[in-house]
C-alpha cells in the first residue's frame, strides 16, 4: 500500500510484473474509486465546456467520451480528464484525485451562473476491468450480454439489478471497461468479479507500467500547471476549430516549441527515473518524466522532455542513471504496439 492523491492505495498484490502480464493476456480489476467525478448541466453547459477544455465538445454524441485538458489562463495544465456526454445538456467529467479540489474550484469560477455543477465523487465508485478477456469475464460473472460499445463510448446498463455507467476508454492499451456505480455496490461487485478464475486484482504499479508502455501521460509527470500540453501531445487532443482558456500560450508552443516530449527505449533493463538528466554528448538537454522496465518488451523505456532540436525519431541520447550514462534511442509511441484496446 502507498499514498497516492491523498488516498491509501494498493501498489501491488501478486507483484507488478505478474499483474502487468496478467492484464496483457487475461484480465485484471483495478479499483479506481479515488478518481473524481463531476456532473455539469444546464442550457449553457456546452459553451462552458468548450471554453474550459482543449478538446472539441460540440461534436460529442450522447454516450460518447473524449479525452482532453483543462488549462489555466497561462496555458498550464490544471488537469487531464475525460468528458462524458450523458444527455443533451448533461455531461460528466472524470478527473484526477490529486487535482480534484483545485479542479472543482476552477470550474465553478469559470462556468455560467445557470450551469449546475455537482461533485458526485463521494457517492460514485469506479472499477476498471482491463484485459483481452474482460468482456468474457463480466458476461460470465453477471450472466449477461454487454452492449457492443465502440472505443470511447459509454452506455447505462443494469448488472444484478444495479444501474452502472459502462464505458470503454482504458488506460492499459487493452480491451476493457470502466464501471461507474453507487459506492455501496463497489465491494460486493469487486468480490463477485474476483471469484472468476481469469480475473485478478491489479495495483497502481502495474497500472503505471501498462500506461507507460502505451505512452499515456500522467499528471505530475508529463503534465503540470506550469507547462502547456503542446510539448506533451504535439497537438493531439487540442482542437484547431475553437479558442479555449489558455489558447494563445498553447498556439505559441505549438508553433515554436522549446522542448518536446520524446519516447526513449534502452537496450538494457536499467530503468531511468523521473528527473534523471538527458544529454546529447556532454550537453544537458532535458530530463526524464517517467521511466520503468517495460515488462512486455524486456527492456527499459522512458519519456523525457528534451530540447526540440534533439527530438527527432532515431536520435540516440544519453540518460544519466545513478551517475552513469546509458544510451537510449528516440522511438515512436506507443512502445507496445500489440494492445487490444480498439478491438
Amino acid at each position: 500500500m502507498g499514498e497516492f492523491g491523498g488516498w491509501d492505495m494498493p501498489i501491488q498484490y501478486a507483484g507488478i510484473l505478474h499483474e502487468h502480464q496478467h492484464t496483457r493476456t487475461k484480465a485484471s480489476i483495478f479499483d479506481i474509486c479515488h478518481m473524481g467525478e463531476f456532473e455539469l448541466s444546464g442550457p449553457n453547459v456546452l459553451q462552458d465546456l468548450e471554453d474550459l477544455l482543449t478538446c472539441n465538445i460540440a461534436s460529442l454524441d450522447i454516450g460518447q467520451v473524449r479525452y482532453g485538458f483543462m488549462l489555466n489562463n497561462e496555458g498550464g495544465t490544471i488537469d487531464d480528464l475525460t468528458c462524458y456526454r450523458l444527455d443533451t445538456d448533461r455531461y460528466m467529467l472524470v478527473v484526477n484525485a490529486g487535482t480534484l479540489e483545485n479542479d472543482a474550484k476552477w470550474i465553478k469560477s469559470q462556468i455560467s451562473s445557470d450551469t449546475v455543477f455537482t461533485d458526485i465523487s463521494d457517492e460514485t465508485a469506479k472499477l476498471d476491468v482491463q484485459g483481452p478477456k474482460s468482456r468474457e469475464v463480466i458476461e460470465q460473472v453477471f450472466d449477461c450480454k454487454l452492449p457492443d460499445l465502440g472505443f470511447f463510448r459509454a452506455e447505462k446498463i443494469e448488472l444484478d439489478g444495479v444501474t452502472c455507467l459502462l464505458s470503454r476508454t482504458g488506460y492499459t492499451g487493452e480491451w476493457g471497461y470502466e464501471m461507474y456505480l453507487a459506492n455501496e455496490f463497489a465491494t460486493p461487485f469487486k468480490k463477485k468479479l474476483l471469484e472468476h478464475g481469469l480475473l485478478e486484482p491489479g495495483g497502481l504499479g502495474a497500472r503505471d507500467t501498462l500506461r507507460l508502455e502505451m505512452g499515456y501521460p500522467l499528471y505530475g509527470h508529463e503534465l503540470c500547471d506550469t507547462r502547456t500540453p503542446a510539448a506533451t501531445t504535439r497537438g493531439m487532443f487540442i482542437s484547431k476549430k475553437k479558442e479555449f482558456t489558455g489558447y494563445a500560450a498553447v498556439q505559441a508552443d505549438l508553433e515554436n516549441p522549446k522542448q518536446l516530449l520524446v519516447a526513449l527505449q534502452f537496450n538494457s533493463k536499467r530503468a531511468a527515473r523521473s528527473h534523471d538528466k538527458v544529454f546529447y554528448n556532454e550537453t544537458e538537454i532535458g530530463e526524464v518524466t517517467s521511466g520503468s522496465l517495460a515488462p512486455s518488451l524486456g527492456v527499459a523505456i522512458a519519456t523525457a522532455f528534451v530540447d526540440a532540436r534533439f527530438a527527432e525519431e532515431g536520435q540516440t541520447l544519453l540518460v544519466e542513471i545513478r551517475g552513469k550514462p546509458f544510451p537510449a534511442k528516440v522511438v515512436s509511441l506507443p512502445f507496445y504496439k500489440e494492445g487490444t484496446a480498439r478491438g
